[in-house]
């Protein structure tokens, strides 16, 4: 029996690997100006005479495509943190109402302007920060108490902060003018157009802290999915464990949401289809989950870029497009988790 699964995570994680390298390759190569492996190894290696491609690749594609890939990959860690908690594979991170709170941030610093601050980083970039960790502090001090964080009540209170911030949107939506409407409206559909070193480094930075993580909590979240009985009967703190893992899920999808705006079913679709192939094990998934998720939001973008090149659409439209259908998908499969 665990040769064949051996076996499957093995070719698993060779098809995942050559996903990724395929996928990131394509990225910086396919665009409103086409450029082919020769060109960007010349550039990369800084053999380009005339310099047209090395800016093209170094100024421009290559920190989009490492902040495509960085975005894409946190998504999908946070989205398989939530559904292993929640154990529920339809949980969603913006089920705690990060991405909405993101959204009511974002909109207040456009209204008020949404001038740059330091390191690439944009007004906007700060309030939608500070917008998701608003939320996440108001669904998690309600869902706590004295028996420490109830689940149910956190997805719940998640709801409550999401209708709350889809009315707080509207009320600005009335209140904006013209050109406040419109970059709010494009915001909200997610997009990579301001990608730079800086946006590519922090996202990084963050997922290299959520895969250091990993180690810590990948065990206790396979103990979890016994349930939480079970759970603290082998020695899990489950409280403490969920306040973890409610951190990371917070200073992963605010960041995220921060510098690309609200890009949904990344976390919902990646973990979900990873888990059918390999199974549950959390020290497998976590980090298949990343290169997923890195691949699919690099495919994603580069799709945007080149449909309707040189127009380009907000890559949030295209995930939903390809995230939607499956979220159907999985309601008919798992109609008794909803009843």
């Amino acid at each position: 029996m665990s040769d064949p699964r051996k076996r499957r995570r093995h070719i698993t994680w060779i098809v995942l690997n050559l996903l990724f390298g395929t996928s990131f390759i394509a990225a910086i190569a396919l665009g409103s100006v086409a450029l082919s492996v020769t060109d960007i190894a010349s550039a990369l290696l800084g053999l380009d005479r005339t310099g047209f491609a090395r800016d093209i690749v170094l100024n421009i594609r290559l920190p989009r495509a490492i902040l495509a890939a960085t975005v894409g990959a946190v998504l999908a860690v946070c989205g398989t943190y939530l559904q292993g908690m929640f154990r529920n594979p339809l949980a969603d991170p913006s089920l705690i109402g990060v991405t909405a709170g993101a959204s009511v941030g974002a909109s207040v610093a456009i209204i008020l302007g949404g001038g740059a601050i330091a390191g690439g980083l944009s007004l906007v970039s700060l309030g939608a920060f500070v917008g998701g960790l608003v939320s996440v502090w108001l669904v998690y001090r309600v869902a706590t108490g004295m028996n420490g964080t109830s689940v149910a009540t956190m997805l719940l209170m998640g709801i409550a902060v999401s209708a709350l911030a889809a009315s707080m949107t509207g009320l600005m939506d009335y209140l904006a003018d013209n050109e406040s409407l419109r970059r709010m409206s494009l915001w909200r559909m997610g997009g990579l157009d301001g990608a730079n070193g800086s946006r590519a480094l922090v996202m990084l930075f963050i997922l290299a802290l959520m895969l250091v993580a990993m180690s810590r909590t990948s065990h206790a979240l396979n103990t979890l999915l016994l349930g939480e009985s079970q759970a603290r009967h082998l020695g899990v703190h489950v409280g403490r464990l969920k306040n973890q893992l409610i951190v990371w899920v917070a200073l992963g999808v605010g960041v995220s949401v921060a510098v690309a705006g609200s890009i949904g079913f990344v976390g919902l679709v990646v973990p979900h289809m990873l888990r059918l192939c390999v199974g549950p094990d959390h020290r497998t998934l976590v980090p298949m989950s990343a290169l997923g998720g890195a691949s699919l939001l690099l495919l994603a973008d580069t799709l945007a870029r080149v449909v309707l090149s040189p127009t380009e659409l907000p890559v949030g439209l295209v995930t939903a497009l390809i995230g939607a259908p499956f979220f159907v998908f999985l309601l008919l499969r798992h109609r008794e988790l909803i009843r």
